[in-house]
């Protein structure tokens, strides 16, 4: 029986030590590509962290569900562009003014809110109400700075590792007047999953 949980252990330790940077990064098979009028970018899945959170955004991928939405919120932090919104359905032809609502009956996911992983450039994370913890259904963000306002309080499925420039492209994009909202149309042309080794990756 020693010997066996000495096996275990040192098991264990040789795998903690070839472990990623960041924790509990166990890849799902696939990534997914943001495909814009801007660029591509390329994001990694959470699945530990965020498992029902990541299940969500790869089904409504595969669906088409994204296809045509459009980018539709810079949000500042500070006077500095933090975050750009997407994922609400109301972007591909309602009135701009119900952008970032939703749809009734869209399906909502439970809030998995991660006491590790931070808000940083580049995270991928979910749109919320509020004052409903578990209200995030298809609208996600991608942080272009440290948002650690967010930290513990929406739900990071993912991370950019490819494409921060078309990001950092949409983030300096012209606002109207007094909104979030991009003057010309930041339109997402698809999202769609593929394996890994299937994208090239420059990590920039």
């Amino acid at each position: 029986m020693r010997i066996r949980l000495a096996f275990l252990a040192m098991t264990l330790l040789l795998l903690g030590l070839g472990a990623p940077a960041c924790r509990n990064v166990a890849p799902t098979g696939e990534l997914a590509v943001i495909e814009t009028n801007y660029g591509k970018i390329v994001i990694d899945f959470f699945p530990n962290d965020a498992p029902q959170t990541v299940a969500n955004f790869q089904e409504l991928a595969r669906q088409g569900f994204y296809d045509g939405t459009k980018f539709f919120g810079v949000v500042k932090d500070q006077g500095k562009p933090a975050a750009i919104f997407g994922g609400d359905p109301n972007t591909i032809n309602g009135d701009p003014s119900t952008w970032g609502h939703g749809q009734p009956g869209q399906r909502k996911i439970p809030g998995e809110f991660s006491k590790t992983l931070t808000h940083a450039r580049g995270a991928v994370s979910m749109v919320r109400k509020q004052d409903d913890e578990n209200s995030a259904t298809s609208q996600f963000f991608i942080c272009v700075a440290p948002y650690p306002k967010r930290d513990g309080q929406n739900a990071i499925f993912a991370r950019v590792i490819d494409g921060m420039n078309v990001v950092d492209a949409i983030a300096r994009a012209p606002l109207f007047p007094k909104t979030e909202r991009p003057l010309d149309p930041v339109v997402v042309n698809r999202i769609y999953l593929v394996k890994r080794g299937e994208v090239e990756v420059s990590r920039n």
